[in-house]
């Protein structure tokens, strides 16, 4: 196995000082310290991810990038009391389920999955979504997407 190149002094000889895991386990941390200069410096050593593909509607590929999920997801809940952190969360969750399949996944399955995330999230958020997802045309799609979402949520108890 080859060293790293010192970034002080550009050797690449050097020893690993201590290693650690990090990022909650998704990297290892390395300190290394130079043999030449003896200068202490970090390094990561990270998974390369496989990427996989979306087949759109149209019969197009393309990279799966998470960040497309964001800004629709984003978007979706505009003006409402959705914290970022949930978002970004939805939509590492969403990544990981398309990963899990192990194949291309094509643009409706990523849409469900983000309906069905988004439906925990807020109610309203969802409505959006899915007016945009599903291509809502008049006030009636609107009406039934609710009146559905009203039959899977839990009746309110009276007191």
């Amino acid at each position: 196995m080859r060293s790293v190149r010192c970034p002080f002094c550009a050797a690449d000889d050097d020893r690993v000082v201590d290693s650690r895991l990090a990022e909650d386990g998704v990297a290892i941390r390395r300190r290394r310290e130079c043999s030449a200069c003896n200068q202490r410096f970090t390094t990561y050593e990270r998974i390369e991810e496989v990427p996989f593909f979306v087949v759109k509607r149209s019969g197009d590929r393309e990279p799966f990038t998470r960040v497309k999920i964001l800004a629709g997801v984003r978007s979706a809940c505009k003006n409402r009391p959705v914290d970022e952190v949930a978002l970004e969360a939805l939509a590492i969750q969403i990544e990981e389920s398309m990963r899990l399949l192990n194949r291309d996944v094509t643009s409706e399955e990523i849409g469900r999955a983000t309906l069905d995330a988004l439906i925990d999230v807020d109610d309203v958020a969802y409505v959006r979504f899915a007016s945009v997802y599903k291509g809502f045309e008049d006030t009636e799609d609107f009406a039934r997407e609710i009146g559905m979402l009203v039959k899977t949520t839990a009746p309110k108890l009276r007191s």
